[in-house]
């Protein structure tokens, strides 16, 4: 993930310290029920596509900008899937972050899937019953996008449901 200049510029000022970071998860959907994952160049990784919101950006205009800059996808947001705050990373130069994720389900109304920056080294359209191997945390964002409940809530019992 490219950092944005508003966090390099805070890091001259802390270091490696953690920093707690908003983030942008978002589960694209096509016509088909297809999902929409990038291979991560950071990682080799299968996910979902994401990203940090620049200030003053809302959740959704950020899970369209990040869909159509890593994938050329257009997508329009339908709901939040869960919030959640994950666990802290550390990435290779040391720095540490802590995001507290909003995760949006999303329906690809147009574009065509293809690497569209340097984040990704793939990007293609899956079907649910043939995901590559994902992280727990992006399997998790797949599912939740998947079920027809209520958004879900890290920490929060299950919902209670009718009938």
């Amino acid at each position: 993930m490219a950092t944005p200049e508003f966090i390099r510029d805070l890091r001259t000022a802390i270091g490696t310290r953690l920093l707690w970071l908003p983030g942008v998860s978002a589960v694209v959907l096509d016509d088909a029920g297809r999902v929409l994952l990038g291979r991560r160049a950071d990682s080799g990784r299968w996910s979902v596509i994401g990203g940090i919101p620049e200030p003053g950006e809302q959740p959704a205009e950020t899970a369209v900008r990040e869909v159509y800059e890593e994938t050329a996808v257009q997508v329009v947001p339908e709901c939040v899937v869960l919030v959640e705050a994950v666990e802290p990373v550390r990435y290779p130069n040391g720095d540490r972050c802590q995001f507290m994720d909003v995760t949006l389900r999303c329906r690809a109304v147009g574009g065509e899937a293809r690497v569209n920056d340097e984040e990704s080294l793939e990007v293609g359209w899956f079907s649910v019953d043939a995901l590559p191997e994902l992280d727990d945390f992006a399997l998790t964002r797949v599912r939740r996008a998947l079920e027809a409940g209520p958004t879900w809530f890290r920490g929060m019992a299950e919902p209670v449901r009718a009938g």
